[in-house]
C-alpha cells in the first residue's frame, strides 16, 4: 500500500432480508453501488434472514402479481420496480413470477454459503433466480445447482438442505429482528447502531455510511 495512502476502515453492515422481497433485491443492489462510491470502506455484510411469511406452506403462494391489492395495481407497482431495477442492473420480470416460495431453504443455503465466503454471491444469484427467471427458490434441485454456480458442492449442499441444520438459527434471527423492531425489509444497520430501512437511493446510504465511518473513527 502507498504510505500516502490512508487505511481502508472496516464497517460491520447487518442486511436484514428476505429473498422473495423484490425492495431487498433492489436495496441489495443500492446498497452495493453505495459502497463501490466509498472504496476507502472495507464493508463486513452479515446477512440476516426476515421471513415475511414465516408460516408458508412448502407449496407456496399465489405470486406476487394475486396479493398486491388488485391488476391494476400492482401492474403500477410492477412497472416502478422494473424502472428503478434498470438503473441497478435489476432484471425484473414478474411476468415469469407464478407464485411466492418459502424462503427459509434459501436461507439457510445463504448461512452454509457464509461459512465459505461466497454468502454475496448467492443472495445475488438466489435473487436473480427467483425475480428474473421466475425460479422456484424452494427447490432442493435449484438451490444445489445455485450453490454449485457460486462454488460449493452440489452433493453436500443437497444433503444440507435435507437435513434440519439451521433451520432454527433462521427462525431466531428473524425473531431477533423483530424484537429489535424490524417489521419490514430491507433494514441495513451500520456499526450496531445505525439503521434504516427501505430501498434508499445510493445517495441516502452513502450519508448513512460517512457518519458511521466518523464515529468508527
Amino acid at each position: 500500500m502507498n504510505a500516502l495512502t490512508p487505511p481502508r476502515a472496516r464497517l460491520p453492515i447487518e442486511v436484514v432480508f428476505d429473498l422473495v422481497c423484490p425492495w431487498c433485491f433492489l436495496g441489495t443492489r443500492r446498497l452495493r453501488r453505495a459502497l463501490r462510491a466509498r472504496p476507502e470502506i472495507v464493508a463486513d455484510l452479515m446477512w440476516r434472514p426476515f421471513l415475511l411469511n414465516p408460516d408458508q406452506p412448502a407449496s407456496g403462494r399465489e405470486g406476487f402479481s394475486r396479493r398486491s391489492g388488485g391488476a391494476d395495481r400492482t401492474r403500477r407497482l410492477h412497472a416502478t420496480l422494473a424502472e428503478m431495477g434498470r438503473a441497478e442492473g435489476v432484471p425484473f420480470r414478474f411476468d415469469l413470477i407464478h407464485r411466492t416460495p418459502p424462503s427459509l431453504d434459501a436461507h439457510r443455503l445463504v448461512r452454509l454459503a457464509a461459512r465459505r465466503g461466497a454468502a454475496e454471491e448467492v443472495v445475488d444469484r438466489l435473487f436473480l433466480a427467483h425475480f428474473a427467471e421466475g425460479a422456484d427458490i424452494a427447490d432442493h434441485a435449484t438451490l444445489a445447482g445455485i450453490g454449485a454456480a457460486a462454488g460449493l458442492d452440489r452433493a453436500a449442499t443437497r444433503r444440507f438442505l435435507s437435513g434440519e441444520q439451521e433451520v432454527d438459527a433462521v427462525q431466531a434471527e428473524n425473531l431477533r429482528a423483530h424484537r429489535l423492531g424490524i417489521n419490514g425489509v430491507p433494514c441495513f444497520v451500520l456499526a450496531g447502531r445505525h439503521a434504516i430501512a427501505g430501498a434508499q437511493e445510493p445517495e441516502v446510504l452513502q450519508r448513512l455510511l460517512d457518519v458511521a465511518l466518523v464515529e468508527a473513527a
